[in-house]
């Protein structure tokens, strides 16, 4: 029997199977390539830092702890003075006092740049202004009856701009002897004025002037002060009649005779005139900058003049 059981127990084999390793496939790389890839970067961090001022690493922490701040008080460029990329090194990365140095070069180079600006603004406005004075003069040359008045229109250039003279002759007047109503042929001469500057960005100064014969009334009646006045505004509405936008004019003032076209002769009929000024930019900023002024001052002057006692009243009080 014991010789049965022995053959009938089962036998194990157990075989092990012998194969290579699995394939890793190229993770390994990537790993590798970002671990170079961070430390290059750690290193060139490194070197930059170096290689910056105290003044721009100041500026690179203050923007990154309160950017908006930096951003409104640098003008956004940072609390650095340099202008280049790498802020404080300029084009040399080896130059501890790049960062002052360039400031300094950039603030002039900025300088001489808004100077020439302005310069080259001038002469193109003085270009523009010459052109309008030519088209000006061939728009009287090419109209007969605008031409029979040549020798009434005066064009020529000023430091405030062009200015254009409408002056009397003896035999041919632009108003009536003490008055403001303009004349036809006067008319027509202004509304031609006014199409000619219609397409013209400049404002206007209108002034009139009168020669030196007095009224009979005198200073304290009306004079030549009110009478250039009148003579001006008249112009002006007929400039605004033919098309021209109010606010194209800036001031109109009346000048009576003081200031003479002819002073050796006060009396003689090309004193009495009306000037169109198309003001320059230049003018114009500084005619703006004195009603600034003046408008500030007013209150000031003023304030003392309110709390000041009024005058006794002497109209009840007997003669002495």
């Amino acid at each position: 029997m014991a010789g049965d059981s022995k053959k009938l127990q089962p036998i194990i084999v157990k075989r092990i199977k012998k194969g290579g390793h699995g394939a890793h496939g190229g993770a390994w790389k990537i790993a590798y390539a970002d671990f170079v890839t961070a430390m290059m970067a750690f290193f060139l961090l490194m070197w930059l830092l170096g290689s910056t001022t105290e003044g721009d690493r100041k500026g690179i922490a203050d923007y990154f702890q309160n950017p908006l701040k930096v951003a409104l008080l640098a003008d956004g460029s940072g609390a650095g003075d340099a202008s280049s990329v790498v802020k404080g090194g300029g084009t040399d990365l080896t130059r501890s006092a790049g960062q002052v140095k360039r400031g300094e070069i950039d603030e002039k180079r900025k300088t001489i740049n808004l100077q020439t600006i302005k310069h080259e603004a001038r002469q193109a406005e003085a270009a523009r202004l010459e052109a309008l004075r030519k088209k000006m003069q061939e728009t009287i040359a090419n109209n007969p009856r605008l031409a029979a008045l040549s020798s009434q229109i005066r064009l020529d250039m000023t430091p405030d701009g062009l200015r254009i003279q409408i002056v009397d002759e003896q035999n041919r007047a632009m108003f009536d002897t003490g008055s403001a109503v303009v004349k036809p042929y006067m008319r027509e001469l202004l509304h031609e004025i006014a199409q000619a500057l219609a397409d013209v960005p400049n404002r206007l100064t209108i002034e009139g002037h009168t020669d030196a014969a007095p009224f009979a009334g005198g200073e304290r009646g009306y004079s030549n002060w009110e009478l250039s006045s009148d003579r001006a505004n008249a112009s002006r509405r007929e400039l605004l009649a033919a098309g021209l936008p109010e606010a194209r004019v800036l001031r109109v003032q009346g000048l009576a005779a003081s200031a003479l076209y002819d002073r050796d002769a006060p009396l003689a009929a090309v004193n009495r005139r009306i000037s169109i000024i198309v003001m320059n930019r230049e003018a114009e900023d500084r005619l703006l900058a004195s009603g600034a002024q003046l408008a500030q001052a007013l209150p000031a002057v003023a304030a003392p003049l309110a709390d000041a006692p009024a005058p006794p009243d002497t109209a009840s009080e007997p003669p002495r």
